[in-house]
């Protein structure tokens, strides 16, 4: 199994940044994809950014030049770069991983979520 622990959420004001972290641990052989969705009150969880093993991105069009992912495959942990922040931004985030695990390959786990407020 695939335990992922997410950190670096807060308040902060419009124009202002966060990194959001989520590390990887457990009895896994490699992780494929890793990613960040979020879910913003109200509304459904989205898709935000995702990196290959490879280091290959994509991001949501509407982050796209103001939010940055990353990852460090020895550390098994990705980040969120996130700068000119807005109110609309605001929402429970949660870290993502396609993970192979002995007898279950390509399966998605997640984070508990953490919590990015932006006020205006």
């Amino acid at each position: 199994q695939v335990q992922l622990v997410e950190s670096g959420g807060g308040l902060v004001q419009a124009g202002g940044s966060l990194r959001l972290s989520c590390a990887a641990s457990g009895s896994f052989f490699s992780i494929n994809a890793m990613g960040w969705y979020r879910q913003a009150p109200g509304k459904q969880r989205e898709w935000v950014t995702s990196i290959t093993s490879r280091g290959i991105t994509n991001v949501l069009d509407s982050v796209k030049g103001r939010f940055t992912i990353s990852r460090d495959n020895a550390k098994n942990t990705v980040y969120l770069h996130m700068n000119s922040l807005k109110p609309e931004d605001t929402a429970i985030y949660y870290c993502n991983a396609n993970a192979n695990v002995f007898g279950l390959l390509g399966h998605d786990y997640w984070g508990q979520g953490t919590q990015v407020t932006v006020s205006s």
